[in-house]
């Protein structure tokens, strides 16, 4: 890949605020400077996920044909997914907290999707970025089946202020997570217990310029804040037959490639917010 990730990073950050951020001066790193990145450092506005850099990431030959050798087609459709843009120190936003989960339907047992980032900074131990529960995905039929009998009582939107803010109320062990699209599970304090007594374990995924991390759908997993001086940035990449996809959903995608809206990782195209920003 051509461009220079830290140059990218500095001049995206800049243009899609126009709110004063400089690369070099970290009292600039906040949301009075910065486009609206959550705690989790996504970016799912400005239609980040269609600026040239990332379409140019997706067309990488590294990365399109780990994707087609893996999926055994050259036939292939792309996610629209979110950028991570973890600026290391940030203080302004709510703690990142643990937010373990599956990328994809409880309902539907099987491999069904290979999700993957294309990682563009330095990833040690302590950099932030992906952890991942090794193995559990193998498990992923069994602990569905034997965790189906909880039964929710928070809303979504309950959910998502426990994850995003400070302000909640502690989610209560044993309930399920109300999923935002059906491709979405996540994981409570008992399932967390599940896993543990299985034996599964959680590993911190790091990694260099350029890497290409794939994971099982079916795999639990989360990302965690730098508690250094590095910085995360990654792209989301996920390819999937075209064959898999029905002509209702092929509508949707061009719909949003159209319209320069995000989607998830899977072949179903569930829209991300977006906001156009004009610049």
């Amino acid at each position: 890949m051509s461009f220079n990730m830290h140059c990218e990073l500095a001049r995206l950050l800049t243009v899609t605020s126009g709110l004063g951020y400089d690369r070099n001066d970290r009292s600039t790193w906040n949301s009075k400077h910065l486009p609206e990145i959550n705690n989790k450092g996504m970016c799912l506005d400005y239609a980040v996920t269609h600026e040239d850099f990332v379409w140019e990431i997706r067309s990488e030959p590294g990365v399109l044909s780990v994707f087609e050798t893996v999926l055994d087609t050259e036939d292939l459709i792309v996610s629209f997914d979110a950028v991570n843009f973890g600026l290391a120190g940030r203080t302004d936003l709510p703690a990142n907290k643990p937010w373990p989960h599956q990328d994809q339907d409880p309902t539907k047992n099987g491999f069904r999707c290979l999700q993957g980032l294309v990682n563009l900074l330095p990833n040690g131990p302590n950099d932030g970025g992906l952890i991942v529960c090794s193995g559990a995905h193998l498990l992923s039929e069994k602990f569905h089946k034997e965790m189906a009998w909880y039964v929710s009582t928070l809303t979504f939107s309950e959910y998502w202020i426990h994850i995003l803010t400070d302000n909640h109320r502690e989610t209560e062990q044993g309930l399920n997570i109300p999923a935002w699209n059906p491709e979405w599970y996540g994981l409570t304090n008992e399932g967390m217990k599940w896993l543990e007594k299985e034996g599964c374990t959680w590993t911190k995924v790091c990694a260099e310029p350029g890497d290409l991390l794939l994971w099982d759908s079916r795999t639990p997993h989360y990302n965690l804040s730098s508690t250094t001086d590095q910085s995360r940035f990654c792209v989301y990449t996920c390819y999937m037959p075209v064959t898999e996809a029905s002509e209702e959903e092929l509508q949707r995608k061009k719909v949003a490639f159209e319209g320069w809206f995000g989607t998830t990782h899977c072949k179903s195209l569930f829209l991300l917010p977006m906001t156009i920003t004009g610049y």
